[in-house]
C-alpha cells in the first residue's frame, strides 16, 4: 500500500522553501542598504551562466552598486572595461569557491590616471548562492605617498641622479640573476681637488661644479648606463659589458675626456681630474655593497697610478684571459683567420659614399666572435700588433684591387686603415704600405692612414718623419679620436695631417648637450684655419648629420649609414651607390 504525503506536512515543506527564498532576499535587500551607507565604492556582482547553452562562459554582472562606486567612474560605460570585468575571473572562482571573504590588490586606470584599490569579496550568506558583495578601498594615495617617499630617499636633491642607496638598490636587482652577474661593471669616481674648491670658493660654487660634472658624465655615457652620486665627490656607473671587459676601458677613457676641458666658475677656469676604479661583476659575487667596495678599493690605486684601476682579483683573471687570448691571437694571424670589415664614409654634403674605414674582426676556432676592445690591447702589449697591421695593410689593397677589377676601373672609393702608436714605434710602415701599393697597382691617393693623437706623444720627431714619408707616398693622412688624447697643437700645424676625425664621444648626444656642440665647433673651426677636413664619427640619425654638416663638416660615419660590413656587403653598397 503506497503512502500518501500529508497535506500538513507538504504545506511546511513549501512554507520551509520559500522562507529560504525570503531570507535570501532579505539578506541582499540588507546587504544592498549596508552598502548605501559605505562611503567606499561598493556593489552586489552575480554570476549568470546560460541555461540554454552550456558551453557559453559564465559573466559577471552588477546588480546594485552605492553612490561613492558612481562617483569612482568604476563602471567605466563598456562592461569591458569596467572594473568588475577586469576581476571576472577571481569574481566567478570566490562564488563557486568555498570562501567565506577573499582580498587581493587591483589596479584600475590607464597609466596615468591608474587607481590602486584594495578589493574586498564577501558572500551575502553562507549558501553557494550567485552573487557576493565587491567593497573597494582607494590606497592611490597611500601608495603614491609611499612611492614618492621612496623615490626622494633614493635619489640625491643636489644632482637628481640615483644616491648612495638608490645605486646599491638597482644594483642589488640585476645581480639577483647569478648568469648576468658578469655582464656588469660598477666604476667609482673620485674628483680630485674637489675639497679645495670648496674651501676657496665656497659650497655653493662645489655644488656648481658637481652639477656641471654629473651633466658631463651622463653626455659620456650609453644610454644604458646608471649614472650616481654615491659620496660627497663620488659618482658610481653602473654598467653594461655588451662586448665585454673593454666596454668598462672605454668609458672610463671617455669620462676623462669628457672633464678634460676646464669648468668655468664664477672668474675662474678649473681643470678636474679624477680617479677611476672599476669592479667587474663575477657569478659569485651577489652582494651589490660589495661589488662597490672593490670599486672603490681600485679607486684608491688609481690615486697613486693616476691611471684607471681595475679591482685586482679580477684583473688578475683578466690577464690570464690575456694570456689565453694572445695564444689564440697568434695562431690567428698564422693561420689567415683574420678579416677585414669596411664601415662606410660619406660626404655629408652630397651624400656621396667616399671612402671605408676597414677594421680588423676575428672570429676564434669556436665561433666567438672577439671584441677589437679586446684583441687590439692584446696585440699591442704583445708585439702581435705588428704582424697585425701589414696584414691588414696588404689585405686592404687586395680589397680595393678586386673592387676596381669587378668595376672595370677605378671604382672612386678610399680605403682608410688604423695604424697603432705601438705599429708606428716597431715596423716600418712607409716601406710596408708602399709594397702594398706596388703588388696591387693601387695609387697612393687611394689610401687614407688613420692614427691617433697618443702616437704623436711617444716620440714626436720620429712620427713626423714617418708622416712625412706616408704623405710622400700620396697617402690621406687622418687623425683619429682627436679632441682625447694630449697632443700639442702646435704639431698640427707642423705635420701633413689632412683630416681631423672628430671622436664619437662629442658627437654622440651632440644635439643635447651644448658642451658638446662647443667642442665640434671648435674642432670645425681650427681644422678650418688650418685647411684640413673633417670626419664626425657616430653618427646615428639623420638630424645629426644635418647638423653637423651645417656646421662645416666634411665627411660623417655611423649607423645612420652602416655598421662595419663585410667586404661582399660593402662592394655590394658601393657598387649600387655608382649605379
Amino acid at each position: 500500500m503506497a503512502l500518501k504525503s500529508h497535506p500538513a506536512l507538504a504545506s511546511s515543506t513549501a512554507a520551509h522553501a520559500l522562507s529560504g527564498v525570503d531570507s535570501y532576499a532579505a539578506a541582499v535587500m540588507m546587504a544592498s542598504r549596508a552598502i548605501s551607507l559605505l562611503p567606499v565604492p561598493a556593489a552586489i556582482v552575480q554570476v549568470t551562466e546560460s541555461a540554454s547553452d552550456t558551453d557559453a562562459k559564465p559573466t559577471v554582472a552588477i546588480v546594485t552598486a552605492n553612490r561613492a562606486h558612481d562617483i569612482a567612474g568604476l563602471g567605466g560605460g563598456e562592461r569591458r572595461r569596467s572594473l568588475v570585468a577586469q576581476i571576472e575571473a577571481r569574481i566567478i572562482a570566490f562564488i563557486k569557491g568555498d570562501s567565506l571573504r577573499a582580498e587581493f590588490q587591483i589596479d584600475y586606470g590607464d597609466a596615468v590616471e591608474c587607481r590602486h584599490y584594495q578589493a574586498t569579496l564577501a558572500r551575502l550568506t553562507r549558501n553557494a548562492e550567485q552573487r557576493c558583495m565587491l567593497v573597494l578601498v582607494d590606497q592611490t594615495a597611500e601608495l603614491r605617498t609611499e612611492h614618492n617617499l621612496r623615490r626622494e630617499m633614493l635619489t640625491d636633491s643636489l644632482t637628481g641622479l640615483p644616491n648612495r642607496a638608490g645605486f646599491s638598490d638597482r644594483l642589488e636587482t640585476l645581480l639577483a640573476d647569478p648568469e648576468l652577474r658578469a655582464r656588469y661593471a660598477v666604476l667609482v669616481i673620485d674628483l680630485d681637488r674637489f675639497s679645495r674648491v670648496n674651501a676657496c670658493l665656497g659650497s655653493m660654487t662645489g655644488d656648481e661644479l658637481l652639477i656641471t660634472v654629473a651633466r658631463r658624465l651622463k653626455g659620456a655615457l650609453r644610454a644604458q648606463d646608471v649614472l650616481a652620486r654615491t659620496g660627497g665627490d663620488e659618482f658610481g656607473i653602473l654598467l653594461t659589458l655588451e662586448d665585454g671587459v673593454g666596454d668598462a676601458e672605454n668609458v672610463a677613457r671617455r669620462i676623462q675626456a669628457a672633464l678634460a676641458t676646464p669648468f668655468r666658475l664664477s672668474d675662474f677656469e678649473i681643470r678636474v681630474a679624477c680617479s677611476i676604479g672599476i669592479a667587474f661583476g663575477a657569478p659569485e659575487i651577489d652582494d651589490s655593497e660589495e661589488l662597490i667596495r672593490h670599486a672603490q678599493f681600485a679607486v684608491k690605486r688609481s690615486k697613486g697610478t693616476g691611471k684607471t684601476e681595475a679591482y685586482q682579483t679580477q684583473a688578475f683573471d683578466i690577464a690570464r684571459e690575456q694570456f689565453g687570448m694572445e695564444t689564440a691571437l697568434r695562431r690567428a694571424i698564422e693561420r689567415g683567420q683574420m678579416r677585414l670589415t669596411y664601415q662606410p664614409i660619406i660626404d655629408l654634403a652630397t651624400g656621396q659614399l667616399v671612402a671605408f674605414e676597414s677594421l680588423a674582426r676575428w672570429r676564434g676556432e669556436d665561433g666567438t666572435e672577439h671584441s677589437p676592445n679586446d684583441f687590439i690591447p692584446v696585440a699591442e702589449e704583445s708585439g702581435l700588433i705588428v704582424p697585425l697591421g701589414r696584414w691588414a695593410i696588404q689585405e686592404a689593397a687586395a680589397t680595393l684591387a678586386e673592387w676596381d677589377a669587378r668595376l672595370g676601373g677605378t671604382c672612386g672609393a678610399k680605403l682608410a686603415v688604423n695604424l697603432s702608436a705601438i705599429q708606428l714605434q716597431r715596423d716600418a710602415i712607409a716601406p710596408v704600405v708602399q709594397s702594398a701599393l706596388a703588388a696591387h697597382g693601387l695609387d697612393g691617393s687611394r689610401f687614407t692612414l688613420e692614427l691617433t693623437e697618443s702616437a704623436l706623444v711617444t716620440d714626436p720627431d720620429r712620427i713626423a718623419g714617418i708622416m712625412h714619408a706616408l704623405k710622400d707616398l700620396g697617402t690621406t693622412i687622418a687623425m683619429d679620436d682627436f679632441g682625447t688624447g694630449y697632443s700639442n697643437l702646435a704639431y698640427l700645424q707642423k705635420l701633413p695631417i689632412d683630416v681631423l676625425k672628430i671622436d664619437r664621444s662629442f658627437v654622440s648626444g651632440m644635439l643635447s648637450d651644448r658642451d658638446k656642440i662647443a667642442i665640434v665647433r671648435a674642432i670645425l673651426s681650427l681644422a678650418q684655419a688650418l685647411g684640413m677636413q673633417t670626419t664626425a664619427e657616430g653618427i646615428e640619425t639623420n638630424e645629426l648629420a644635418q647638423t653637423l654638416a651645417a656646421l662645416g663638416c666634411t665627411y660623417g660615419q655611423g649607423y645612420l649609414y652602416a655598421r662595419p660590413l663585410e667586404a661582399e656587403a660593402a662592394y655590394a653598397m658601393l657598387a649600387e651607390r655608382l649605379n
